[in-house]
Order: C-alpha cells, then sequence, then structure tokens
C-alpha cells in the first residue's frame, strides 16, 4: 500500500518519494482510481502523464500512438481533433473500440483531401459512429426510395449502392455534381418534402470522396454507402394517427434516432396541419 488521499476533486498519491496529484477533471481520473484500487502502483503512476495514459488506454492497438500531444497511426500524425475525442472517452471511461477502428479506415482513404475534409464534416455535425468504425448519415430520397436525381437507385432498407470513385467528383469547391450525397438531418430532410422518405445510410470512412463546401458543409459525397433504416416519411399522415405508427425499420437494435429537435419540428408540423385543416372548414 502507498500514501494517498482520494476525494471527490482530486487524487494525490506518493510512490517512491514522489507525490502525483490529478484534478476529476483529467483524462486518466476514472482509470487512475481503478489502478488504485487494483494496488497497480505502476500503472497508477503512469496515468498521471496525459500521453502515457492514453497510450495505456490504447495498449490493445499497437498500430496506433500518443506523441507530443498527436496521434499517430501507422507513423503517420492524425488531425489533432482525434486526440480531444480519445480525452473525452478516456474522461467518461467509454469504450474506444468505434473510434479506433473508424480512424483505421479513414487513413484507408486514399485522398488527403477526403480525409482532412471529413474531419470537418463529423465534427460540425456531430454524426455519430458504428461499433465497425462506420458513421451514419441521412439521405432524403422519393416516395418509392429512388434517389431525386435519377431515380434509377433503389434506396430501400438493406440496400448497398456503389460507383466507381474516380467518377465521383472530389472538387469541394463544387456544389451540386456526381457522387452519392448524404449529409445532416437538417440538408436530406429537404430532399424528402413532399411525400418523400428520410434514410439513415452507413458509410465507410474510406469511401468518401468529398465534403462540398456549400450548404454550411452539412452534406458530402461518397462512392458507396448501404441504408441500414427509415427514419420518417416527411408527409403528414392522418390527424387521427400517431406520427410514429407507421413503423420504422432498422438493421440496428437500438432504433432510437430520434432527438429532441426533431420532436419539436413535427410538433410544429402537426399543429400547422391542424390549422390549416381548421381554417378550411370555416
Amino acid at each position: 500500500m502507498i500514501p494517498y488521499i482520494l476525494t471527490e476533486q482530486s487524487l494525490t498519491v506518493v510512490i517512491e518519494g514522489k507525490a502525483h496529484t490529478m484534478n476529476n477533471n483529467h483524462p486518466a481520473w476514472e482509470q487512475a482510481k481503478q489502478a488504485l484500487s487494483d494496488e497497480d502502483w505502476g500503472r497508477l503512476e503512469s496515468q498521471f502523464d496525459v500521453e502515457s495514459a492514453v497510450q495505456d488506454y490504447l495498449d490493445e492497438d499497437a498500430e496506433i500512438e500518443v506523441k507530443d500531444g498527436a496521434v499517430f497511426y501507422k507513423n503517420e500524425a492524425v488531425h489533432n481533433q482525434v486526440v480531444d475525442r480519445i480525452l473525452d472517452f478516456m474522461r467518461q471511461n467509454l469504450p474506444y473500440q468505434p473510434l479506433v477502428k473508424f480512424l483505421g479506415k479513414l487513413m484507408d482513404n486514399p485522398s488527403r483531401r477526403a480525409v482532412e475534409e471529413l474531419y470537418t464534416f463529423l465534427e460540425h455535425k456531430s454524426m455519430p459512429l458504428t461499433p465497425e468504425g462506420n458513421f451514419l448519415a441521412y439521405k432524403g430520397v422519393n416516395h418509392d426510395f429512388t434517389d431525386n436525381y435519377s431515380r434509377s437507385f433503389d434506396n430501400s432498407v438493406g440496400q448497398t449502392l456503389e460507383m466507381r470513385r474516380n467518377g465521383v467528383c472530389d472538387n469541394a469547391d463544387v456544389g451540386c455534381s456526381s457522387g452519392f450525397h448524404a449529409g445532416s438531418y437538417d440538408y436530406a430532410k429537404s430532399y424528402a418534402s413532399g411525400g418523400g422518405n428520410l434514410m439513415v445510410v452507413e458509410i465507410d470512412p474510406s469511401d468518401v470522396v468529398s465534403v462540398p463546401r456549400d450548404c454550411d458543409c452539412q452534406k458530402l459525397r461518397t462512392s458507396k454507402y448501404k441504408v441500414v433504416a427509415h427514419y420518417e416519411t416527411i408527409d403528414s399522415p392522418p390527424l387521427e394517427h400517431d406520427l410514429y405508427d407507421s413503423g420504422y425499420e432498422s438493421d440496428y437494435d437500438d432504433e432510437d434516432y430520434r432527438d429532441e429537435d426533431n420532436e419539436s419540428w413535427f410538433a410544429g408540423y402537426q399543429q400547422a396541419q391542424k390549422d390549416m385543416k381548421k381554417h378550411l372548414n370555416n
């Protein structure tokens, strides 16, 4: 046993005559407490140094290193925002495997520009990662689940759509151009209006080609994606029915993709329909 004092705000230990202190906002706070409980003094001491703590957190993946405040994948420096994500995962004691898998797939993307642009998109819109290291986005399609442009691609749940990568526009300065498009909820919803459908799609980071700068960086172009869920139909159902009674198809066990902003939108939509019906009856 070593000398230590643990409070809700800080931990101080003395190892081999040297005192170490960390506050509860330290990224390795949870890991340090666990090492203290396990009486693993060597690991406990390493938790006080951020870089050592992060490396210990990732020790199951030999291809990731943390040096000089940066993350390296296969000896190649990666965007520093990854460091913040890793530290945030550590603070919340969350599993890091999806982030590591995402990073590996991202670094397999042959386009440096696409890698940099995708970070902008994901950070800007906080798109969620899947356990496999892919990410989820939205796509607006027609009432029959075909795409808006050619009306030839089937976007039903379970379909995987793919085209030649070099057939996708890689110029971020060009807004509307060739390639499969997906994006944020607000962006995709506008393409599903008038009875269309809003789909959830899963995209491998290595398949992303560009993130156009128009539309406030809310969309991307990719050469491949899989349709994993039918989020909603952008059309008002009969007023006496619940908006969610139509059923929600998904390839995932967790079907709760809705959030408070979307609930507010639906509430306003319903009220507008009621007001319109009342006006017509008068």
